[in-house]
């Protein structure tokens, strides 16, 4: 049997990303389903040109097919909420509101693609679409998962490069406190348990330049996955897990560590 730790960590922060690049929203709670992301995360994203993905037939694709952090900072600019009763989306730059439409209403689409025509040119391959398939999700892994850090490693982080920062940069679903510095990059085949739910860990986060973006001022004002292999031979800060068993998740709930079963 497996083996329960005397470890635990604390539930901080909640997020959910509804459009792929796109800015996260903040959730006080969340229902977890078994073998599911968070509802609507990464459910939308925008192909950068003509692109591959087929909504009849949706399929993992590499995020250089769509707008995204890695390449296209200036997306970071752009605030977006988006309300599950009715797939609308709106974006503010600014303070100001400049653009809004339901995503599952083609021509409402189209309005927020004529945005982000004129918003990212010079960095478009084509006309950008927005594409969305009921229960796919445009994550950066094929699995179908919930991205989590450790607080304790990014201040460990901000320690060793004398700067401050935001874990925002790493787009996180949950964001914990209370395990050791790097503790959880040790943990792929473990999970970690909180009343209902069980999250088994199975991966460990590799970074791209997208943690370099300043998440509020779409710049690029860091060097984070060099500094990572410079100073541990990998990029990793993060880890991915599988939503074993579901239930609800409030912000502020303690998970206890369950190792893997040995033998």
């Amino acid at each position: 049997m497996s083996e329960n730790e005397e470890i635990t960590a604390r539930l901080v922060n909640i997020y959910r990303y509804p459009v792929k690049g796109l800015s996260p929203e903040s959730l006080q709670t969340v229902e977890l389903r078994q073998g599911m992301t968070l509802k609507n995360d990464r459910a939308f994203a925008i192909e950068n040109g003509k692109g591959k993905f087929d909504p009849d037939n949706p399929r993992y694709l590499p995020k250089v097919n769509f707008l995204m952090l890695m390449r296209n900072e200036k997306l970071a600019r752009l605030n977006t909420t988006f309300r599950d009763d009715c797939n609308e989306l709106t974006i503010t730059l600014d303070g100001k509101t400049v653009a809004r439409g339901r995503l599952n209403n083609r021509e409402e689409c189209r309005a927020i693609e004529d945005f982000m025509t004129d918003y990212m040119a010079g960095e478009l391959k084509g006309a950008p679409r927005i594409v969305h398939c009921p229960g796919h999700s445009f994550s950066d892994v094929a699995a179908k998962c919930v991205h989590i850090i450790n607080l304790a490693s990014l201040r460990e982080l901000e320690r060793m490069m004398g700067m401050t920062i935001d874990p925002l940069r790493f787009r996180a679903n949950l964001v914990i406190d209370g395990l050791a510095p790097f503790h959880e990059l040790d943990l792929v085949d473990d999970s970690l348990e909180s009343g209902d739910v069980r999250l088994k860990i199975f991966k460990r986060t590799t970074r791209c330049p997208a943690t370099n973006v300043d998440p509020q001022k779409g710049i690029r004002d860091r060097t984070i996955p060099d500094f990572l292999f410079e100073n541990f031979g990998h990029r990793d800060f993060g880890i991915y897990a599988m939503v074993e068993r579901g239930g609800r998740l409030d912000v502020g709930a303690q998970f206890t560590l369950c190792r893997k079963e040995e033998g």
